[in-house]
């Protein structure tokens, strides 16, 4: 097959990718703020309860939280230091969550204590699943899912095929590039304690076709033990959603309001795949990540390991921006929110942080809003074949059970292809993320 890739979806766009200034970085460690605040809320699901005490030390690795139910994970400590405080502290959402507060011990290292292994070859799918939990592993591309529910597979459904997601079309985000060509062994251990856990039949890695190194380095060592291949896709945008992902590697399609499993699928980030057969090995929990630092206001750009509550601010700091900062993205520009504020900690679903200046950040919000022409530009651009333009119509009339009952909102998954298309500027997103808060709201009431 061609690295320009055969298989895709139908629709999308194709934004700038913005990836050469990073693509081609290795993986650095990054340094320890004084204060780390480690979010008890870093998924869906129920916030982590808290197991040490104001006043206590802990160690790098050390369990700080205990799940809180099935839709709940553990918590760890990113770095050996002091309790100062258990307390609220602001979330990317803009919302106080609770938090613990860890001052690092001078001189404190990166080493990581041992835990007790899990053993892919002797564990049970639930034990497999149980140690995923308690080493608090969530969807790392982002959406922040529990890793061990999304493993879990219903009662009643089986999974034939498991895609690990090495897409990443997100612009200026090369956080998975670099795993992949440098956790190439770990992706293959994710692989076996997955594939143990679900009983899938094969597993294969899609890869985008602008990550032919990556492509070419996870070919190159294959194991013989696993039912594994790696196909490579077309570059657009959004390749990376699961439902395009399943509809260009395995040509079906995800029902309206279904999920993958309907269609004897499954999708994980090849980031999670990797902390997957990073951590169990030795029984660890997640303490950090690899993050993608980068956009036209910042300095030192790169991919860094980043500890777990690394204030945003501290970050900014290090790597060194432009004195016309602007806007920061907590993830990439088209779909990771606009950070509320610098006091913000580093958390397991964020994988970049995309810097904007002034400048930049003045140009489109100067962009001034006209009323829809129906050009259809965002219908031929919408992956899930939606029509934008009506529900857009609709959202300014507030008509929002009409939108989820005749026009399937609640399918959308805000990829932002149509705002990105749209020549009357009108900021459709937006307007539908207001009218799925309401739909729920209303959802919830009755």
């Amino acid at each position: 097959m061609s690295w320009f890739g055969t298989k895709t979806f139908s629709h999308g766009v194709h934004p700038p990718e913005s990836k050469d200034a990073t693509c081609g970085l290795p993986i650095r460690q990054f340094p320890f703020a004084p204060v780390l605040v480690v979010p008890l809320s870093q998924h869906l699901g129920k916030p982590a309860l808290p197991v040490v005490a104001e006043g206590e030390e802990v160690i790098r690795g050390q369990r700080i939280g205990r799940p809180d139910g099935t839709m709940s994970v553990a918590m760890h400590a990113p770095v050996s230091g002091l309790i100062k405080k258990i307390g609220l502290t602001p979330s990317i959402q803009g919302k106080m969550v609770p938090g613990v507060y860890i001052e690092p011990f001078p001189a404190s290292t990166q080493e990581v204590a041992e835990g007790s292994p899990c053993d892919v070859d002797s564990a049970s799918p639930d034990e497999i699943l149980a140690a995923i939990q308690e080493a608090g592993v969530v969807g790392l591309g982002g959406a922040a899912f529990p890793t061990h529910i999304k493993l879990r597979v219903p009662e009643g459904k089986h999974i034939d095929t498991v895609i690990v997601n090495g897409v990443e079309c997100e612009p200026y985000l090369t956080t998975d590039h670099r795993v992949m060509l440098e956790q190439r062994e770990d992706i293959f251990q994710g692989i076996r304690y997955i594939l143990r856990a679900t009983r899938a039949e094969q597993v294969i890695i899609g890869v985008e076709a602008n990550k032919a190194d990556a492509a070419d380095g996870l070919r190159a060592i294959v194991p013989d033990d696993i039912p594994v291949r790696v196909e490579v896709v077309q570059v657009k945008y959004p390749q990376g959603a699961e439902k395009m992902l399943i509809t260009a590697l395995l040509g079906r399609e995800v029902p309206s309001r279904g999920l993958p499993v309907d269609v004897h699928a499954m999708c994980i980030n090849v980031a999670t795949t990797a902390e997957i057969g990073r951590l169990l090995p030795h029984g660890r929990g997640i303490q950090e990540r690899v993050i993608t630092i980068s956009g036209p206001a910042i300095g030192d750009k790169g991919n860094y390991r980043i500890p777990i509550g690394t204030p945003l601010r501290f970050i900014l700091d290090t790597v060194g921006v432009s004195d016309a900062l602007g806007r920061v993205f907590m993830g990439g520009p088209m779909m990771g929110p606009a950070a509320s504020s610098l006091d913000i900690a580093i958390v397991k679903g964020t994988s970049g942080v995309v810097a904007f200046t002034t400048e930049e950040t003045r140009k489109t919000s100067r962009q001034k809003e006209y009323p829809c022409i129906r050009c259809a530009y965002c219908v031929d651009a919408c992956p899930l074949y939606l029509n934008p333009s009506q529900l857009g119509l609709l959202a300014k009339n507030h008509e929002y059970d009409r939108m989820a009952a005749e026009f399937n909102l609640m399918d959308c998954f805000e990829c932002g292809s149509c705002s990105f298309v749209c020549p009357s500027h009108i900021p459709l997103v937006q307007q539908f993320r207001v009218a799925k808060a309401a739909v729920r709201k209303a959802r919830a009431a009755r």
